[in-house]
């Protein structure tokens, strides 16, 4: 078997240099078009992680508040076992605390829901719905929050199709949110966000109809983002 020279032995060592050196530039390479491609469709690497850390101290504040909270309704619960003549005073003292607790958790499920849901899952999704009463009869307001969740190097754009199903004189009927808005409301309902947005529409319900379920169609116009359809009974909620 044939011995390499020292002269051969450099030459081999130097061809392995200049082989990983250019894997490397191709590497590099292809990682600053990607994100040259990031910059120009407008997503902003620094502001990205900006935003996210923000979420991540508000997250965290959230919790430092719950705890505050928690601490003050354990006082409040002591000082109403020792003076029963304040009762009434510690017990609304007691309602607004929780109350204010439960906002605090619902805020932290909110900023969750966008920087790590507990699914694990990216893309779109629905973090909110909430249907509440109007002024006249049969109207109602819904509100509703889309979220991107973890993932925010684009923005995502498209349509939501909301429709509403139950039954009128004892047959199943479906209506969509275009056939319940006023006249003078826009049909469209279009959106474009990276990290989150919410929407209020009136509408209503037509004499007769008693509404069971209603779908929420989130229609991405984005590459790579799917498209999302959830249904939900038909609840009201007092505010």
């Amino acid at each position: 078997m044939a011995v390499k020279s020292p002269l051969q032995q450099h030459g081999a060592g130097r061809n392995l240099i200049f082989r990983a050196v250019i894997v490397t530039l191709i590497v590099v390479s292809g990682y600053l078009v990607f994100e040259f491609g990031r910059i120009q469709g407008g997503y902003d690497v620094i502001e990205a992680a900006s935003i996210r850390q923000a979420y991540d101290s508000h997250i965290k504040q959230l919790d430092d508040n719950i705890i505050e909270l928690k601490q003050e309704v354990a006082l409040l619960k002591t000082n109403r076992e020792v003076d029963r003549e304040s009762y009434k005073e510690v017990e609304a003292s007691l309602a607004t605390l929780q109350a204010k607790i439960q906002e605090q958790r619902d805020a932290i499920g909110f900023y969750r829901g966008i920087v790590s849901p507990s699914d694990g899952n990216s893309g779109l999704r629905v973090q909110d719905l909430k249907l509440t009463r109007g002024k006249q009869e049969r109207e109602f307001n819904v509100r509703l929050v889309l979220v991107q969740a973890m993932k925010h190097d684009r923005k995502v754009s498209g349509d939501v199709n909301l429709s509403i199903a139950g039954s009128q004189g004892g047959v199943e009927t479906t209506y969509t949110l275009a056939q319940l808005v006023p006249d003078n409301a826009d049909k469209a309902w279009v959106f474009s966000f990276r990290y989150f947005q919410d929407f209020d529409r009136l509408f209503v319900l037509p004499d007769g109809f008693t509404p069971e379920r209603i779908t929420v169609e989130v229609r991405s116009r984005t590459r790579s983002i799917s498209s999302i359809e959830e249904s939900f009974a038909w609840e009201t909620s007092q505010s």
